[in-house]
């Protein structure tokens, strides 16, 4: 079964930082392209990344690019997503999933765990 622990989120002010991780537990996650998705009240889920398994190719959404950055490390068993110069619409529930990569489409394939919050408010 796939599942994943999301850690590292919290509040903080608008152009601060965070950086979140996702740990895979049970399985390992280097044969799999990992995404990370974002929800905030009200509206709906919206993939913001991936990367890929095996050669490491990233894609970021438009709004988020050039502020956030996502890595793997395999031996850790976990991705990364480093997080700055955070806005105040960036303030949503994070969680990560395997996904399904297809040309310049892609899909959550598998479950995720609970999620961390993130606030950016002043």
């Amino acid at each position: 079964q796939v599942q994943f622990v999301e850690s590292g989120g919290g509040l903080v002010y608008p152009g601060g930082s965070l950086r979140l991780s996702c740990k895979a537990s049970g399985f390992s996650l280097a044969n799999y392209a990992i995404g990370w998705f974002r929800q905030a009240p009200g509206k709906e889920r919206e993939g913001i990344s991936y990367i890929s398994s095996k050669d490491g190719r990233t894609y970021y959404i438009d709004s988020v690019k050039g502020r956030f950055t996502i890595s793997r490390d395999n031996a850790a068993n976990t991705v990364y997503l480093q997080l700055n110069s955070l806005k105040p619409e960036d303030t949503a529930l994070y969680y990560c999933a395997s996904v399904a990569i297809l040309g310049e489409t892609w899909y959550p394939s598998g479950s995720w765990g609970q999620g961390t919050q993130v606030t950016v408010s002043s």
